[in-house]
């Protein structure tokens, strides 16, 4: 399999299960209505393992622009390979988002807030601040792609020293840190830190016939695309500055 359809592949499952999450506890008459902020960032960080487990043999389980901009700033991955593993990573966030469509079918209809729809495909702000808005979602990802050169998987870094190599379960750490980061740092944003995981079900939102749907909030998209991008880009930089520790 080529590494851009596993990223195709790991990217619909994280946005499935992770939008799924979202759907489950926002739209009406679902059995996990209402059960709150730490059932949506556990069943995210469980998105990112089983996502990133499912193909991390095969193209290293980015699933995520900015991680692999972050890995091609520090030197881990090639910049000629960045271009197809965007497209895939969008393609796959765009399939996931469409399966949760699917799945919550007969619920949007039942949801008459246009504003919980949207919030089940994109991020959104609580309190509307552009530089603070674009200041959160930035250092969010600084923080998950630090954290991944800290915790060094091997998947990711591969024979970088230091590596962790415990095959995909090397990514369970990952997964803490993303869970961290949403009950941490997610607050101001919803925590998006992935351009794909917000751009691509926002397209869906965008042409999908959802029941009742308001618009997309086009205004506010462009901080969770290029937000996640600086942050991994500088965290990259840092972690080349600091030596590749």
């Amino acid at each position: 399999m080529q590494p851009w359809i596993a990223e195709i592949i790991g990217t619909a499952i994280l946005v499935w299960l992770g939008d799924g999450v979202v759907a489950n506890v926002l739209l009406n008459k679902s059995k996990g209505q209402n059960s709150g902020w730490i059932v949506i960032t556990t069943g995210w960080g469980l998105a990112v393992f089983v996502g990133a487990y499912s193909v991390a043999s095969i193209s290293g389980a980015h699933i995520n622009p900015a991680v692999t901009l972050g890995l091609a700033v520090s030197g881990a991955f090639p910049w000629a390979d960045v271009p197809l593993y965007f497209v895939g990573q969008m393609i796959g966030a765009f399939i996931g988002a469409v399966l949760v469509w699917l799945q919550y079918l007969p619920h949007w209809k039942e949801t008459e807030d246009p504003g919980l729809k949207l919030g089940v495909f994109s991020t959104a702000p609580a309190i509307r601040d552009t530089p603070a808005n674009f200041l959160s979602e930035a250092l969010g990802t600084f923080m998950l792609m630090f954290g991944i050169f800290v915790i060094k998987p091997a998947a990711y870094l591969g024979d970088v020293a230091g590596s962790v190599d415990l095959g995909a379960l090397g990514l369970i750490p990952v997964a803490f840190l993303v869970w961290g980061i949403g009950l941490s740092l997610g607050g101001p944003t919803g925590y998006a830190i992935n351009p794909a995981r917000d751009l691509g079900p926002r397209i869906a939102h965008q042409i999908l016939p959802i029941a009742g749907k308001g618009d997309s909030d086009w205004g506010y998209s462009w901080i969770p695309v290029i937000g996640p991008l600086v942050g991994a880009a500088v965290a990259g930089l840092l972690y080349v500055a600091l030596g590749r520790f």
